[in-house]
């Protein structure tokens, strides 16, 4: 049996040996080039050539993800393909974009297989399609490290309507979409810690897919972009987490607010999760990878912009007011004690 699985294991050496891996012209030709648009000219050239209508401007936006760091290897490549585009396309909806296309950088170690690529190219093809936007170009590079995505993604705006950061005011109304927290306590469930297993069994099989769903897969509130637009003074997407990124927004401006943390809006799951095990709470107004909306909005539109959500299918809360100062943002806990966190944020570094 021994001799037998040498040989097996020599065979199969062999035909790695005298299979071809494509080239880079081939492997561009044949996976990606199908993906992309009019201004990509068939990925047969160096640059691609993007028309802006008269009275647009151009949004751009550039996130990485790295195996190891922002995926696991072993996640589905047609998911790890969807993430790296949706986290940008969350961006362009922050700012009030119109997506327009995207430039695709790709850091491939030595052992990617073809098989891997065309179901990479395949995910990444239906959130083409479901968000209208089209790959324009990029790099295919070899690494010795760990997969490497790099996706720029390019939007519009008509000109002076981006929605920036930093620009909220004293009084301004706040709200956010969708929950806050959930593809944190699925990173949780997808690391399955001994510590956490108490939690993590009493969930139902529903919560637990809900959870994981939603670290593996954010949702681009792009359906929000006009009435961000037309209602909102600032906006972001929270993406390194909810108390974090919220002073982030508040202190560019000079303001903060004081946040009750029962009015930020959590998923079924996430209820029973902290339910379980109330310690959770740091990991879910801390935990990042949320995707969704942070605007600050005048008291005059607010109506005005939670009725465009609803027509956009977008649920929205509002979650507390801007007020002067340069304090770090309060959140109060259940029994009116003021919280704190080791860290209000993912951090890279």
């Amino acid at each position: 049996m021994a001799s037998m699985a040498r040989i097996i294991a020599v065979n199969k050496l062999v035909i790695s040996l005298i299979v071809p891996r494509l080239s880079e012209d081939d492997l561009i030709a044949t996976i990606f080039a199908p993906l992309a648009g009019p201004g990509g000219l068939r990925l047969q050239d160096d640059a691609a050539l993007l028309k802006v209508a008269p009275g647009e401007e151009l949004v751009l936006t550039k996130d990485m993800l790295v195996a190891g760091v922002h995926f696991f290897a072993d996640d589905p490549p047609g998911g790890i393909a969807r993430k790296a585009l949706r986290v940008n396309l969350s961006d362009l909806a922050a700012k009030g974009a119109e997506p327009r296309g995207f430039l695709l950088g790709l850091g491939l170690p030595g052992d990617w297989q073809e098989e891997w690529l065309k179901a990479f190219a395949a995910g990444l093809a239906g959130d083409c399609k479901s968000f209208a936007i089209a790959l324009l170009g990029g790099d295919t590079v070899r690494t010795p490290g760990p997969l490497t995505l790099s996706i720029t993604a390019i939007g519009a705006v008509p000109e002076g309507k981006m929605v920036p950061r930093g620009a909220a005011r004293d009084g301004d109304h706040l709200f956010v979409t969708g929950t806050i927290g959930d593809a944190a306590l699925g990173l949780k469930l997808r690391l399955g810690a001994e510590a956490d297993q108490a939690w993590i069994a009493r969930l139902s099989d529903d919560q637990r897919a809900h959870l994981l769903d939603r670290y593996l897969l954010p949702r681009p509130r792009l359906g929000l972009r006009a009435a961000l637009r037309y209602h909102a003074r600032a906006a972001m997407d929270i993406s390194d987490g909810f108390a974090g990124d919220l002073t982030k927004m508040l202190r560019l401006a000079g303001l903060t607010a004081e946040i009750d943390a029962g009015q930020v809006p959590l998923s079924d799951a996430a209820r029973a999760a902290l339910n379980l095990e109330p310690q959770l709470l740091s990991t879910i107004l801390c935990g990042g990878d949320d995707y969704e909306i942070l605007c600050a909005v005048p008291p005059e539109e607010s109506k005005g912009f939670l009725q465009a959500a609803e027509a956009a299918g977008i649920e929205a809360r509002e979650i507390g007011i801007c007020t002067s100062g340069d304090q770090p943002v309060r959140i109060k806990g259940a029994h009116g004690e003021w919280l704190s966190f080791e860290a209000g944020s993912f951090q890279h570094f």
